[in-house]
């Protein structure tokens, strides 16, 4: 009776290994002759890649996913192209794109009256009630001092008009948006600026009293909040961006971003850094991380000081030049530790901007004793810009890793050592340096103040040249990385400063299926050809979410 059970047994066990075997494999979408980079520790290409529920379930040569025998509703033979992970914007301002497109766009522009020229023809055809843009530079211009109100108060005397700088750390007002905001010579300036010219405001704020004009701007409606989203979405898809980091965000937002998640009218990944705010703060660090499938809330976006190009940055000796200037910390030292030890009693991450040497050095001084004793923390340094060579020790994978521009570097590079001179120079921009150091960069654009094309990230990261061709040999050429790093910087390496390497970052099996698809092959490319490359195809969690 015993052997006669045993055999029965034997005789089941067999027939459900048949059953088994002759139930074949389903899955969503084959993808085959390829050449996928799959950005894995070993940096290996594979061939095809297996799709199901959003999720990657099969990588690897085309004879070895064909022998596992899936039964697929989709197949995408994508012969002599190539994949690679969806790209990963470390550092940008989703959000405050989608609001450029609504307002003056000052980008490119070569002098102060093509400025006015523009806010002229914008008013004409918008007629709005207070005109707002972005974008100028007085460096690109043959007149490189800050202009001020005087024309504006000419051609809009009644009209408030506030234009920002492009790197967003300077203002250019008319008086009607002064009185609006209640901005006069005895308003205080602290972690900033109101220039004077003859005793009275000259129209150019400085970071800080910025504040004082935005909050008098027109409430934006919840339907142009979810338009300016959408027409952000648009252009990230067509570069094969996947996941985007915007670095400062307010609770409003984020709220109306999940509903387009939940909605599915918004597709993009989003790594949101709240804005540091009272408000924020208390929520947030209160009710703990928001983590959904396309949302993550964990960060705080705290601004140290300001920018290079406006002289806000805030450096350890004066301004090469401009005599006994050190631009100025946006907040004294003890409320910035105050609110850093706040974070880290919690389980948010501080991603702090600092650009000058002084900046840096308090960030990253105070960061180290802040996490003294703690594990894992990855707290970020934004722009790391001016590093003293002193400083650079702080930085490590563990607890201080750097989240950097490289397109900063070359829009920069025509006037930063008039800026900080060559000996500081020597700390700037140093992205292998900081690489070495802490064994991740994190990369990104920090558009709208850079472009959104990515690939203009990765051949300012490679080449370290303006799309030009200039310099011959780079700037600063020994801070250049390779093409895998840089790669590695905007995909896994970013996923990983965003908590999210074992879900994202790279084609590996039970990761989601973000990728891009390209006629050409980024590692091998002539690199002057790089900034014109396109994207084919942009895919998040398996579904294709753009088409060249």
């Amino acid at each position: 009776m015993k052997n006669a059970t045993l055999f029965l047994l034997l005789i089941l066990s067999i027939a459900c290994k048949d059953a088994r075997e002759e139930t074949p494999k389903t899955a969503d979408l084959l993808i085959k002759n390829a050449t996928i980079y799959t950005v894995d520790e070993a940096f290996s290409r594979a061939q095809s890649m297996v799709v199901t529920d959003g999720k990657i379930v099969a990588i690897g040569s085309n004879e070895e996913i064909a022998e596992m025998g899936y039964e697929v509703e989709e197949e995408l033979d994508y012969k002599n192209q190539y994949i690679y992970p969806g790209l990963i914007d470390a550092h940008c301002h989703f959000y405050g794109l989608g609001q450029q497109l609504q307002r003056v766009d000052l980008m490119g522009t070569k002098s102060f009256e093509e400025v006015l020229d523009k806010v002229v023809k914008f008013q004409k055809e918008k007629n709005k009630p207070f005109i707002i843009g972005r974008g100028w530079d007085q460096n690109d211009w043959e007149n490189k001092i800050f202009p001020t109100k005087k024309e504006l108060d000419s051609l809009f005397p009644e009209t408030p008009v506030a234009l920002t700088r492009i790197d967003g750390h300077a203002m250019l007002v008319n008086q009607a948006a002064l009185d609006l905001a209640g901005i006069t010579a005895e308003t205080k300036a602290e972690g900033g600026e109101i220039t004077l010219e003859n005793g009275v405001p000259s129209g150019i704020l400085v970071d800080n009293p910025m504040e004082l004009v935005e909050k008098t701007f027109p409430a934006k409606t919840r339907e142009e909040t979810i338009n300016s989203l959408l027409q952000a979405q648009k252009i990230n898809l067509a570069y094969g961006l996947t996941t985007v980091d915007d670095a400062g965000l307010y609770r409003e937002t984020i709220e109306i971003i999940d509903s387009l998640h939940q909605s599915g009218d918004l597709k993009i990944k989003m790594y949101a850094m709240i804005s540091n705010s009272p408000e924020n703060l208390d929520y947030y660090l209160t009710n703990g991380i928001v983590k959904t499938d396309r949302l993550n809330v964990r960060s705080v976006k705290f601004y140290a000081d300001g920018a290079l190009g406006s002289r806000g940055a805030a450096m350890k000796e004066p301004y090469s030049d401009q005599h006994n200037h050190y631009g100025a910390l946006l907040s004294s030292i003890e409320d910035f530790q105050a609110t850093a030890e706040r974070i880290a009693a919690t389980d948010f991450q501080m991603n702090t901007h600092a650009i000058g040497d002084s900046a840096n050095y308090v960030v990253l001084d105070s960061y180290k004793k802040i996490l003294k004793g703690m594990e894992d923390r990855r707290w970020r340094v934004e722009h790391a810009q001016i590093v003293s060579m002193d400083d650079f020790d702080y930085f490590n994978k563990n607890n201080i890793i750097p989240s950097v521009q490289p397109t900063h570097a070359t829009s920069d590079m025509y006037w930063a050592e008039d800026r900080v001179g060559a000996e500081r120079l020597k700390g700037a921009y140093a992205y292998k340096t900081l690489l070495k150091k802490s064994g991740i960069v994190a990369l990104g654009t920090d558009y709208p103040v850079e472009q959104v094309n990515p690939f203009l990230t990765f051949y300012a990261a490679v080449a370290r040249k303006d799309t030009s061709g200039f310099p011959d040999n780079g700037y600063l050429s020994d801070e250049a990385l390779t093409r895998e790093e840089a790669l590695r910087g905007m995909t896994i390496w970013a996923a990983f400063s965003n908590f999210e390497e074992k879900e994202k970052g790279s084609l590996e099996v039970g990761k989601a299926a973000d990728f891009m698809v390209m006629d050409i092959d980024l590692m091998q490319v002539d690199i002057s050809k790089v900034p014109q490359l396109e994207v084919n195809e942009t895919f998040i969690n398996g579904e294709r979410v753009y088409r060249k």
